[in-house]
């Protein structure tokens, strides 16, 4: 049964007309620090034209202090600074690592909590980011160290959106950025607000389809994504293809279940016939097995159109110390099988690029190890 009416043409013109309605009348959401700065703004009956300023100085001009902005009037540089600080970022560096491709780096967020970003080059010159959207998570799947955590907050929208704007501040081109860092992305209200500022034609500009959020499954906030968000990427953390199996691995699993939430795909591939990924990390002598790969197989095919707009990316467990169970490393030849098999059923399949492994990439893991530094 169909949850909402819309087909996907009529969803992409509502999307259309949203962004065009953003750009003409340039009212920012309240909840985000250009709202606060714009209502700012007009409480103290600054023209108009002052916010464009303001976003232009720092989406175009990548300058982050109120000081540095001298398109505007000295006192109300010295009014902003006054009211919101002296920079524009809500977040603070703690810690960097870096290796060939990547840059991981720990903020400091409201509460003296803290979460982590990963920056990745790719070699063609593209440069993709994985940002949070929870101070640690409450989900508890058993092979993630953000689990080990438990949830601290849920990030503000500020917060989540100056993880990449800390980036662009320093001059690295936004060419993508997915919602798999610390957290569970749709367990976060906030992060449909970070939709919103990321694709608004005033701030970051960015097409929805450059933007992607993973999910262990949580049914009304994707239904959500499919009449809001119809163009944003879409992954499905599956990790077995087994109900009970899964339930041992990622508890939200009981609540709910794998065949509910791959109807609700079903769905959303039917209204936006957009292609919806599957996370699947290969846990050595756990989920790695040919039987789980023909089960797989199996699971996607029946589904709608045959499973042929599923695409799953198999993905090489990174052991971390602080993930409440430990696994070794992935076996290549099973990995290798597993894809083999996948690939000859016909299913959409690829291998995950490692990235990070040299510097605890994985989620969590570079909040643990500063943790047991201080």
């Amino acid at each position: 049964m169909l949850f909402i009416n819309n087909n996907a043409a009529e969803l992409r013109l509502i999307t259309t007309r949203a962004n065009c309605e953003r750009m003409k009348e340039m009212n920012f959401n309240n909840k985000t620090k250009y709202g606060k700065i714009q209502e700012f703004l007009r409480s103290n009956n600054e023209p108009d034209y002052r916010i464009k300023q303001i976003t232009n100085a720092i989406f175009k001009q990548r300058i982050s202090r109120f000081e540095d902005m001298k398109v505007l009037p000295k006192l109300l540089r010295e009014d902003l600074i006054n009211n919101f600080g002296e920079t524009v970022l809500n977040i603070k560096l703690l810690a960097e690592q870096n290796s060939e491709q990547v840059t991981k780096v720990l903020f400091e967020v409201s509460k003296n909590e803290r979460v982590e970003t990963v920056n990745m080059k790719y070699k063609a010159g593209w440069e993709s980011f994985c940002i949070s959207s929870q101070c640690g998570c409450n989900f508890g799947c058993k092979f993630c160290a953000t689990g080990d955590i438990g949830l601290k907050k849920n990030l503000t929208v500020d917060e989540i959106t100056d993880q990449v704007l800390y980036f662009h501040l320093l001059g690295h081109q936004i060419d993508s950025i997915s919602f798999m860092g610390m957290g569970e992305a749709l367990a976060n209200r906030q992060v449909f607000d970070a939709l919103d500022s990321f694709t608004d034609p005033n701030l970051f500009a960015l097409s929805p389809r450059r933007l992607s959020i993973s999910t262990i499954g949580i049914i009304p906030s994707i239904k959500k994504i499919t009449q809001e968000y119809p163009q944003v990427n879409l992954t499905f953390s599956l990790h077995s293809p087994y109900s009970e199996e899964r339930s041992k691995l990622m508890p939200i699993n009981d609540r709910y279940p794998i065949d509910e939430v791959m109807n609700i795909l079903d769905e959303h591939i039917r209204l936006t016939s957009r292609k919806v990924y599957i996370a699947y990390i290969m846990l050595p002598g756990v989920n790695d097995s040919l039987e789980h790969a023909n089960e797989v197989v199996s699971l996607l095919k029946s589904r709608y159109k045959s499973g042929k707009l599923y695409h799953v990316n198999l993905i090489r467990y990174n052991p971390t110390i602080s993930a409440p169970e430990m696994y070794g490393e992935a076996n290549e030849g099973q990995v290798e099988a597993f894809y083999k098999v996948l690939k000859s059923a016909g299913i959409h399949v690829t291998i995950r690029s490692q990235f990070g492994i040299d510097i605890d990439a994985a989620c969590g893991q570079l909040y643990g190890n500063y943790q047991n530094s201080q």
